[in-house]
């Protein structure tokens, strides 16, 4: 199994850098960032602000921001696109839509997974933003047992990329 995990719009530098970290745990070929999630080592920040960023990503990645390939998108659907053309299934970590999705752990999910997957993580609160929706093969979710309806962005990525790489 190949993975890509998008972090679109992802807030916090702490998701991020925990996200980054489990990356790296399960061998994730690549990292995208696109929307307004933060950048590590990002040059078209002032030297002061991308000291702050790193630092912040550094706290809860613990070095994983150096270890991975790590891309800055500008146009995420694009860059979407062209992973499609070169035989990537897209995939969507989300709940509570009105789209069908595929419980993380079932049969059907495995049977639908291909052998590389662009694995999409969205935003904190609002998940995945609507216009990448369309470019979306398929889309996952956890199961959930209590009454909250979602896990941290961070905690649901490694919950999502272990199910996915089993």
């Amino acid at each position: 199994m190949q993975m890509i995990v998008v972090l679109d719009n992802i807030r916090s530098t702490y998701n991020v850098g925990a996200i980054l970290r489990t990356c790296e745990g399960f061998g994730v070929e690549k990292v995208i960032l696109s929307g307004y999630t933060p950048r590590v080592h990002d040059k078209n920040l002032l030297p002061h602000l991308r000291e702050k960023l790193d630092k912040e990503i550094h706290k809860t990645a613990l070095g994983a921001e150096d270890m991975l390939d790590i891309y800055s998108s500008d146009d995420i659907i694009s860059d979407l696109k062209d992973l499609r053309v070169q035989g990537w299934q897209i995939v969507g970590l989300e709940n509570n839509i009105e789209k069908p999705t595929f419980k993380l752990g079932s049969i059907e999910v495995k049977k639908a997974l291909s052998d590389k997957v662009v694995l999409i993580l969205g935003e904190e609160v609002n998940g995945i933003d609507y216009s990448l929706y369309d470019i979306i093969d398929l889309f996952v979710e956890i199961p959930m047992k209590g009454q909250k309806e979602s896990f941290n962005v961070s905690v649901a990525a490694g919950i999502a990329i272990y199910s996915i790489c089993l």
